[in-house]
């Protein structure tokens, strides 16, 4: 453990390291190509973002991801990770609405430069169709004609491109949650999609460490809150 975090604490040079080494089975192009040891790094750090909500954590996560991309600027991973990181930070933050947008603001400039990169565009959409969640979640009343919509188209075209994606079940459910029951949503009409979301992450094999996997926690303490409070579920964290 000590290991792992002293190697996680190193600086630019440890992802920017000359030699070669054989990648993982199944990653990508650009990560069979980079630096020794970059692919555990990025598992490792992948890892780390998984494991806190802590704004100041996350922030500093975040920065090693930065680090990453400078390292190995073809690889969509460390791009993506730092708009899904951006995220995390806007949904735990407790500073102000206009402060959290611009952590939103970063994010979608990094989903931006992965999807520039060819990243996988279900996920792609789903971390899009989530910022656009984020936004609406900062004023509801002020923001529900805009984002609402852009939430379901994006979530509708993460659906063709990948039906198979659990994410998008997720995100859907969650939006449904909130979404006032006048308006066709609540935890009712929710439920039967985060159901589905159950699903489909039972059935979802990630091909290796470092491709999009979260949200199955969120996902399990939605359910459990159901279980206990069916008519009146506990909102859900954001990771």
């Amino acid at each position: 453990m000590k290991n792992t975090l002293l190697i996680l604490a190193l600086t630019a040079a440890s992802f920017s390291a000359a030699a070669q080494q054989p990648a993982p089975k199944a990653v990508s192009a650009a990560t069979t190509a980079a630096p020794a040891g970059y692919a555990d790094l990025l598992a490792a750090t992948i890892t780390e973002l998984n494991s806190t909500g802590d704004p100041a954590q996350l922030q500093q996560i975040v920065s090693k991801f930065e680090r990453a991309a400078a390292a190995v600027p073809t690889d969509w991973l460390p791009q993506y990770y730092q708009a899904y990181g951006r995220l995390l930070v806007s949904f735990q933050s407790k500073e102000s609405g206009d402060v959290k947008d611009k952590y939103l603001d970063q994010a979608e400039a990094a989903l931006a430069q992965a999807r520039k990169l060819g990243g996988e565009e279900s996920e792609l959409l789903v971390l899009q169709a989530y910022i656009h969640q984020s936004r609406l979640g900062i004023s509801p009343m002020a923001r529900s004609m805009k984002y609402s919509g852009l939430v379901k188209e994006a979530l509708a075209q993460a659906k063709k491109a990948n039906p198979a994606n659990p994410r998008i079940y997720l995100v859907e459910a969650n939006n449904l949650y909130f979404t006032p029951k006048m308006f066709g949503g609540g935890a009712d009409v929710a439920k039967p999609v985060y159901d589905e979301a159950q699903a489909r992450y039972a059935a979802f094999k990630p091909a290796n460490a470092l491709v999009p996997n979260w949200g199955e926690r969120q996902l399990q303490s939605r359910l459990k809150a159901y279980a206990a409070q069916p008519a009146a579920a506990a909102a859900p964290a954001a990771k």
